[in-house]
């Protein structure tokens, strides 16, 4: 403890008891409790004993972890429509539009697109909270498709009683993040506050081109999502103490920048795009159908969930952000018979430096996966947009075409349905089942739903949960010796966050039960590239 200067603490406390007031904290009397209890004068610069900085869990220090921390979207969109209209000519985006970011003409060729996102902890390691914010509040700028350049620091940290080397870790580990996007922080503002909050302002730069708004989703467009959804509740689930998550791929994913995602975006060209954060998938999703006037259909069994999240939420460990981000969509959704309930929360989940969401015309959707799959990006195909109207979410089971709704015109006939698709490779055979009834008549239609609806079901956690089952799928497809499944079985499980050692293990129990064959055939897929390049257990 370093020395305390007491001619220093008698000047000040004689100070404060002669107005009756602590002048550090005035709704304190003098002398305050923390030097009646503990001897220590907060206002005379002394410091209350610390925890070494690697004890401390972020996250038991914070009432909502991570993107949940935010001001309820219905709540803050009834306080925004009070203030007064920006009239400048130079604003092509701003307040009105909810856009992700602010977009402001320089010139005729430059426009700044700026943006400010600020939040508690989501991790309980200082460094890799530091990098997930930093990744976080550079999503709003690749959503635009704009080149994020500068960033300022925002910072909220009780510095009487917690070690500074957890700052110093925060800003260290955003600092990583910025040097690998290339962006410069260049200064900042500090508040000394009771709980931690850190965010950053960025500014971006588009030159010679047109931001890519989240209002221009078009009838038609197929929706791709680029990372897994559940960081809201497995946050949760660890501030309350409950295990059984993939908290190690999650924070993997939180950390990741969505740059290969934007890159592969504007490559393609697409309609439009936001990312997913705190509102949750469906809640930024209404947002989008509001702004271009559409319904969309979302595939409520093809969300893609980070292991344990859906268990955990079927289980009723079920955030209060969920709650929060339903009242926002309020009465714009429809959830349709055999949807479930999970499924729903898990579209309502705050998430926390989540994926892309990007609407692609049904042309260029297969162009989009792949130019994703080049950069190593995950894409998974989540809904389409389905008619005009003033704006709505129709949960479906994939395969499954929604009724219209009342208030909105009949969505278009088309020719061929649009169902989730693997992140990489040819779908297997539980993935094509859907969209291949749709070429079938009389009893085949059935037969091709009923072993779609199967496979779906047997994937599904039950007793036995998703991540064991899918590891029991990558070893039936190593044992049938399909290509295509244990491509698509890989790609699957690599989402899910199953490491590759438990695939290797998994692929030698079919090689036990099958023979050399098997192993001749798995061998053969490793070699081939089927599996991302990666040697795995066989010589």
């Amino acid at each position: 403890m370093p020395k305390i200067d007491l001619a220093k603490r008698r000047r000040v406390m004689q100070r404060s008891q002669k107005l009756g007031h602590c002048i550090c904290e005035p709704r304190r009397p003098c002398p305050c409790d923390v030097f009646v209890n503990q001897g220590i004068c907060l206002c005379a610069g002394e410091k209350l004993p610390t925890a070494p900085a690697q004890s401390v869990k972020l996250t038991q220090l914070v009432r909502n972890a991570g993107c949940a921390s935010k001001i309820p979207a219905a709540e803050l969109e009834a306080l925004l429509s009070r203030l007064p209209a920006v009239e400048d000519p130079a604003v092509i985006s701003g307040l009105p539009a909810g856009d992700d970011a602010g977009v402001y003409r320089l010139d005729d060729r430059v426009q700044l697109v700026q943006t400010v996102d600020v939040f508690t902890p989501c991790v309980d390691d200082p460094v890799t909270f530091g990098r997930i914010c930093a990744a976080n509040c550079l999503s709003d700028i690749y959503a635009m498709g704009a080149t994020p350049r500068t960033a300022l620091s925002i910072l909220c940290f009780p510095t009487d009683t917690l070690d500074g080397e957890i700052m110093v870790g925060m800003l260290r580990g955003a600092m990583e993040t910025f040097a690998q996007a290339r962006v410069a922080l260049i200064g900042g503002h500090s508040v000394k506050d009771e709980e931690i909050k850190l965010g950053f302002a960025i500014t971006g730069t588009l030159t010679d081109g047109q931001a890519v708004s989240h209002e221009t989703a078009a009838v038609g467009d197929v929706l791709v999502l680029t990372k897994p959804l559940g960081t809201g509740v497995l946050s949760f689930c660890r501030q309350i103490g409950r295990a059984g998550g993939d908290f190690a791929a999650m924070e993997a994913s939180m950390a990741e920048l969505n740059a290969p995602a934007a890159e592969a975006m504007r490559e393609v060209g697409v309609s439009a795009a936001t990312d997913v954060t705190g509102f949750g998938l469906l809640g930024h999703l209404v947002s989008m159908a509001r702004h271009a006037g559409v319904t969309v259909q979302v595939y409520g069994d093809a969300l893609p969930a980070f292991g344990g999240a859906l268990e955990a939420l079927r289980g009723g460990a079920v955030p209060g952000a969920v709650e929060r981000n339903r009242e926002y969509v309020a009465d714009d959704i429809t959830v349709e018979d055999g949807v479930e309930e999970a499924a729903v929360d898990l579209g309502f989940d705050a998430q926390t430096s989540g994926g892309l969401l990007i609407a692609v015309s049904a042309a260029r959707h297969d162009k989009l996966l792949a130019a994703l799959r080049r950069r190593g990006v995950s894409g998974w195909t989540v809904g389409r947009v389905t008619a005009r109207s003033d704006g709505r979410i129709v949960v479906t089971r994939s395969g499954h075409k929604p009724s219209a709704p009342a208030s909105a015109p009949a969505a278009p006939q088309r020719q061929e349905a649009i169902a989730p698709s693997a992140p990489a490779g040819e779908p297997c055979c539980a993935e094509a089942a859907a969209p291949a009834q749709a070429a079938f008549a009389g009893t085949a239609a059935h037969a091709a739903q009923a072993f779609g609806t199967l496979m779906r079901v047997t994937a599904a956690g039950g007793t036995v949960d998703e991540r064991t089952k899918e590891l029991i799928h990558f070893a039936l497809a190593v044992g049938m010796r399909c290509g295509p499944c244990l491509a698509s079985h890989f790609k699957k499980a690599a989402a899910m966050g199953i490491p590759r050692e438990q695939l290797d293990e998994a692929a030698w129990c079919a090689v036990a039960m099958g023979g050399a064959p098997v192993k001749m055939f798995y061998q053969a897929a490793l070699e081939e590239g089927a599996l991302g390049g990666a040697r795995g257990c066989c010589p």
